[in-house]
């Protein structure tokens, strides 16, 4: 069973174009390995999931902005009162035709797909 992680824009597209090499969540994971990127119910691309790091505060996350790609007011915002983590991602690959998958009604993070 493969997993997608859905993914906002334009966060999805920077990932996929490795342009954006950590995933910046309030929890870890102990997911690894291949992962598919999920945008509006489509997945738009895979990268490999290889590590977790933090916890780290807005200000220590700010500081890496070019990994992220995340403005610190919406970090600040994203995190309210708790710690981030940042996912990090390797050989990134954009998909020339997205495919469309059936996102379960209430999934927030994962998506098992049969791909």
């Amino acid at each position: 069973m493969k997993l997608g992680l859905i993914v906002k824009e334009p966060y999805a597209s920077m990932i996929v174009k490795g342009l954006k090499i950590w995933e910046i969540r309030k929890r870890r994971t102990n997911v690894r390995g291949e992962i598919y990127i999920i945008s509006k119910g489509f997945v738009v691309g895979k990268v490999e999931l290889v590590d977790v790091l933090g916890p780290f505060t807005v200000e220590e996350l700010s500081k890496h902005e070019e990994k992220h790609r995340v403005e610190y007011e919406v970090l600040k915002r994203y995190a309210g009162d708790s710690k981030l983590y940042a996912w990090v991602l390797e050989k990134a690959e954009e998909f020339e035709k997205p495919l469309k998958v059936k996102v379960p009604k209430g999934a927030q993070i994962w998506v098992r797909l049969n791909l």
